[in-house]
Formats: structure tokens, sequence, C-alpha cells
């Protein structure tokens, strides 16, 4: 353990006057570890999905930049699958600050010293997550409602009358025009509208169709488009969803990614470690780091949030993030 800031002119003192010393001020320092009290409790960021909340209000985080970094550095077009709750929403919030250039949120990450904080890009943010829609007819208002919200965030206006795939191929050219800077698009739950009328085929065709309908935009409009990212619960065939959209990398199942979303082993002693006394750590492992991507394993990030708030060993996830679509399908 090394002790740090001890004074020239009390070296002298008996070893005990010392140690008093030490206790009794700031001087005592240590690598973070479960037993070390110099790393202090942080809030748990439970259900908390905005980059912006959680660096600002002091919650436990773990650094996913290097990741966005590098899917930057080496594409433009992607695709990532990962069960609900498991931070896919947090990772699109922390591209959006990224590329909107916001960079005090960002002090102490791996993306700090290796951005151009010079350059901000416009975002476009599309999100399915909220709400059921059980109607072509309520996806379309759904989505003339994220576009006209988008359209007021980066201060454009639109040509009138014009269709969806229309307002939204407009609504990335004037971007791009009014910022300079070409366009980033991020798009949430982009499979919640189908999911949630599985069980109904002809309806889950129509919002299948509608949802194309936009999708085949990101593809018109290449020229105009820095960066694109879809996350979802599912896979979709690009012929069935993404017809023409033939750009997208799918990385669901890449060992580099594994871990892009989830804690790792690493987080856990390194983020995580005032929350671990007290709690076996084989049987957290047990519980918890069953999810592998071919890569690094990763746990669930709410199954150990929520360990760390109850202190109880229980399915947490499984209670509040079961896939209701596949439980209905396999019902049928």
């Amino acid at each position: 353990m090394a002790l740090r800031g001890f004074p020239r002119d009390r070296q002298d003192e008996p070893p005990q006057d010392r140690l008093r010393h030490v206790l009794t001020s700031n001087s005592l320092s240590c690598m973070p570890s479960p037993s070390c009290p110099a790393m202090s409790r942080r809030s748990l960021p439970i259900g908390i999905q905005t980059f912006r909340k959680i660096r600002e209000d002091d919650f436990y985080y773990v650094d996913k930049t290097g990741f966005a970094l590098r899917l930057i550095a080496e594409g433009t077009h992607y695709f990532l699958s990962r069960p609900r709750r498991f931070g896919k929403s947090l990772f699109l919030d922390t591209l959006a600050e990224l590329f909107e250039g916001n960079e005090a949120l960002f002090r102490g990450l791996a993306a700090e010293s290796r951005w151009d904080w010079s350059r901000r890009h416009p975002v476009i943010r599309l999100s399915f997550a909220e709400g059921v829609l059980d109607s072509r007819q309520q996806l379309d208002r759904r989505i003339q409602d994220l576009l006209r919200i988008n359209c007021e965030a980066l201060g454009v206006s639109l040509y009138p009358d014009l269709d969806i795939p229309g307002q939204f191929g407009e609504l990335i050219r004037r971007a791009h025009a009014a910022s300079g800077e070409r366009v980033v698009v991020l798009v949430d739950e982009y499979d919640k509208p189908i999911l949630d009328n599985l069980t109904d085929p002809d309806t889950a065709r129509a919002m299948r169709d509608g949802l194309r309908n936009l999708y085949s935009v990101i593809k018109g409009q290449d020229a105009h488009i820095r960066f694109a990212f879809l996350t979802g619960v599912s896979k979709f065939s690009k012929v069935s969803l993404f017809s023409g959209l033939n750009n997208l990398m799918d990385i669901t199942v890449d060992a580099e990614y594994s871990a892009i979303c989830g804690y790792t082993e690493a987080d856990l002693d390194q983020v995580f470690a005032p929350e671990l006394a007290g709690l076996d750590r084989d049987r957290i492992r047990t519980w918890y780091n069953g999810y592998n991507w071919l890569g690094e394993a990763v746990y669930n990030p709410f199954d150990l949030l929520l360990l760390f708030k109850k202190r109880l060993f229980q399915p947490w996830w499984f209670e509040t993030g079961t896939p209701t679509f596949l439980v209905d399908v396999l019902t049928e």
C-alpha cells in the first residue's frame, strides 16, 4: 500500500504518531479493490439509459467509448442485436453525445483524447421503445412524430405533403446542408413494432412493410450519412426488412464486439469494487455471467445492478426483460 503526501518534517516521529497522522488525514491511498476504502460508492444506474445523466449525476459508468471509436474507425453502417435491458439504448445515447461533440461528458474516458471535438455532426434519433403500436396507421403517425421531433431539434423544416420516405430523406439532406457535416442516424428497438404483433401475422407484415419503407431511406441517402447504427432484440433478414440496405455490418455475433454491452470481469473489479463486499464472487458468476457472443463473456448488467441494490440472488432480468414475443410464439 502506497502512502502519499507524508510531510518531510515528520519523518522522524515515532511510527505510531506517523500512522495516526496518516489515518486522520487524506494521505492514505490505494488501488481500488473490494477491501480498499479509498474507492467511494456511487449511485447505481438502474434503468438509466441517458449518458449525460449518468456522467453528470455521478452514477457508476462502464466505459464503452473504446468500442464506439473502433466502430467509427472501421465502418459506417452497423446492426446490433442484444436482449432487452442490456445497455443498447445507453450505447446509442453515448454515440449521440460523442458525435454531437459534448466533450465535457467524456472527461476521463477512452474517447477524451482520441476524438476530434471541433466537429459536430447532426444526429437523428429514432426509437420505437415506447408504447405498443397495433396498426400500420399508428406506426406511420409515430414515425411522422419522430421525424417532427428531429426536425425541431436540428432546426430544419421540410417541404409539405411529403410521404414518410420523402420526409426522412429530406430531413437527412437538409440537416447535412445546414450543418456542413454528414448526418448520424441512430435507431433503437428497430423491430419492436413487429415483435409486438407477431401473434397477428397480418399486422406484423404491415408493420414490417412500414418499417422497410423507412429504413430503405438510409441506403438511398448514403452520400449524406456519416454513420448509422440500428439495434433491436431480434434479427430479421435483410430481404424481409432491410430491402436494399445491404451495407449494414452485423456485429451481433462478433468476438471483437462481444463485450460492447454488458459488464466484464474487469469491469466488476475496476468499476463496481465497492459493491462486491459480502457477495460470493463464484456465485455471482454462476447466476449472471452466462452471456457470450464468441468473445469475452459478460454479465447481464440489469441483474448485477439489482443484485448490488437488493443484495439478493434472483433472476432479476427474467422478471422484467423476458422476450414476451418469444413466449407468445412458443405457446401458439
